[in-house]
């Protein structure tokens, strides 16, 4: 091929265009934001990438993230971009800010606060609320320039609540009036560009206030309701968060399964929920698939967001978590800073009365800290077997001989010594890493079978939430270097299925016409990446958020350069200045590219 002049060409690279095929070595050429052409080019460019020895990806989608409000106030979106996600969507587990009211703000914020653990003072600081409607929320959106794209999903929780106010945080039935106003407010937000549909009906998730979710007892008829939504569309999407009831019996988990196969039913579009192995109920997942295998079955475009390691979380002195928060010798300097705290817990007395205590209750009325806290308090004798230090490079998947638990028998000293122990180091930075779900058996091989599993999709990364105890963000770099190449205590995954997984996958799913693969006339959206240096960095915590704020945050080396409609947003783990980045609009913004 040959042509006088393009903007970019990406010279001699593999080149895996998101289909799943192996990698073909050709190089790319990008003008006005799209692939112009591929191949041998010979033209010139104005700038020219050496990708030589690298492979060429498209940019990494990630349909479950959480930056519903960092994206009005922040236009890096962290720790997103440091991973090679180009497009990022928001609005999952109906949680979210629009529609809302003005005297409804604080509700919104509470329920993000304890449901997403993003710091209260952060969104009240943070949040411009330049905006009423959910299509208002999206033109606010669209003003700002960002490095990468988002798109946004209806949250079921502000809707609920814009539409019944206090009924609805009281956990009370929607009538049918309301039903008919939550469904044109979201045909309305449809319309407007909104990728789709989430709720969220985990007992998990409360507000900061330790109150139920809005949404998470909604009736079959209210989800069915909202759902019909989406008649006449050929686009969006609908998403769920459940337990299952995971510990009510069989007869309650066919009630919950069939409610939400009732409203994937219902709205007619492409369905996901999140799949994890729990401790507690460990073959839950197993009934899960088999569900959904039956609902695709049925003609319904069921998936399973699944996650490429355990979901766990960070505990340490930084956090929003640690195992001594509520041990009443600890709560007398729990308001000092961390310089002050570890000093003084570095003193020999004030440590023998701290271990020689137990914990006060931490759950309960008015209480955000879910009782998932206190039950692993009361166990952390077998909590304490999944307690891990990562290490640089961080290891997700450790044996049963390296838990602190196995420390402390090996080392001959007390459990909770050891934990004391070892968060004092660095200073009182030191994180243990807790897999809570997904780590029943102590490796990854259940994680394996699920995403070999057709209706497997990539998510849960949680991108933007959690920000005091996750930083699942980083996943699409695990996902290639733990699954394709490091992985030693069992099977991998072969490199274009994971690629595969990360792009096209997930633009078919989201019907995202217009970018996932590298052909000619699509968005030119790509990494190019050094897949022999390519490695995550140790999570670490940083006071970057509005008010001082802090969250934690995990970089990456071995993206040599990410692109997002045709510029270089990223180069060497360097962030270039470029704002390309906008709002994808679903049913608007759709590119049917050249064959």
């Amino acid at each position: 091929m040959s042509d006088t002049s393009y903007d970019i060409i990406i010279r001699g690279g593999q080149v895996y265009d998101g289909s799943g095929k192996n990698a073909v070595s050709a190089d790319i050429a990008i003008r006005n934001g799209k692939i112009a052409a591929i191949g041998r080019i010979d033209g010139t460019a104005h700038e020219e990438i050496d990708a030589t020895g690298r492979i060429v990806t498209p940019g990494f989608i990630d349909i479950h993230t959480h930056y519903d409000g960092q994206a009005s106030w922040d236009n890096e979106l962290r720790p997103s971009i440091d991973h090679g996600v180009t497009t990022a969507v928001m609005g999952n587990c109906g949680v979210g800010f629009a529609p809302v009211r003005e005297s409804d703000h604080e509700k919104l914020i509470k329920l993000m606060e304890g449901v997403e653990d993003i710091p209260g003072t952060a969104l009240h600081e943070g949040l411009t609320w330049d905006w009423e409607s959910f299509p208002d929320y999206l033109d606010a959106l669209d003003k700002m320039p960002r490095t990468i794209d988002i798109a946004a999903m209806v949250p079921h929780d502000p809707l609920r609540v814009y539409v019944m106010g206090d009924r609805a945080v009281f956990s009370e039935p929607a009538n049918d009036d309301d039903i008919a106003e939550m469904r044109r407010l979201t045909r309305e937000a449809l319309d407007a560009g909104a990728i789709g549909f989430a709720t969220g009906r985990s007992d998990v998730h409360k507000t900061a206030d330790g109150d139920w979710t809005p949404s998470s007892e909604s009736t079959r008829e209210e989800l069915t309701g909202i759902a019909k939504a989406f008649e006449g569309l050929d686009f969006g999407v609908v998403q769920a968060v459940s337990d299952f009831n995971l510990e009510r019996g069989e007869e309650d988990f066919d009630d919950e399964w069939d409610i939400i196969a009732d409203y994937a039913k219902a709205a007619g579009r492409p369905f996901s929920f999140s799949l994890m192995q729990r401790d507690f109920a460990p073959d839950q997942w197993l009934k899960l698939i088999e569900r959904s295998e039956k609902l695709k079955a049925e003609g319904v475009d069921a998936r399973m967001q699944v996650a490429p390691r355990a979901i766990g979380v960070f505990l340490g002195f930084n956090c929003t978590f640690h195992p001594f928060m509520g041990y009443p010798t600890y709560k007398t300097i729990a308001h000092l800073s961390l310089e002050e705290r570890v000093a003084k817990m570095k003193e020999p007395d004030f440590k023998a009365k701290i271990l020689s205590e137990k914990t006060d209750k931490l759950s309960g009325p008015g209480s955000s800290v879910p009782p998932l806290a206190d039950l692993l308090m009361e166990h952390i004798e077998f909590v304490a077997e999944k307690f891990f230090q990562l290490g640089n490079p961080p290891d997700y998947e450790q044996a049963p001989e390296n838990s602190l638990a196995a420390r402390a028998r090996e080392k001959g000293v007390g459990l909770m010594e050891m934990i004391y122990d070892t968060l004092l180091e660095r200073d009182g930075h030191e994180l243990i890493y807790l897999p809570l779900y997904n780590y029943t058996e102590l490796n990854y091989d259940n994680v394996l079978k699920m995403m070999e599993h057709p209706q497997a999709l990539y998510g849960l990364s949680d991108g933007g939430a959690h920000v005091g105890t996750v930083c699942d963000a980083s996943m699409p770099t695990y996902m290639i270097t733990h699954w394709t190449r490091d992985r030693e205590r069992g099977r991998k995954l072969d490199l274009p299925r994971v690629i595969r997984m990360l792009t096209g996958a997930q633009a078919d799913y989201m019907s995202m016409r217009d970018r996932g693969y590298l052909k000619v006339g699509m968005k030119a959206d790509i990494n190019v990446i050094n897949l022999d240096t390519l490695q995550m960095e140790p999570p670490h915590m940083e006071a970057d958020l509005p008010a001082g704020g802090q969250r934690l945050l995990q970089g990456a080396r071995g993206y040599d350069a990410t692109i997002v409609s045709g510029e270089v947003v990223m180069k060497n783990g360097t962030l270039t200045g470029a704002l390309p980045g906008r709002l994808y609009r679903a049913g608007q913004d759709a590119l049917v590219a050249a064959e």
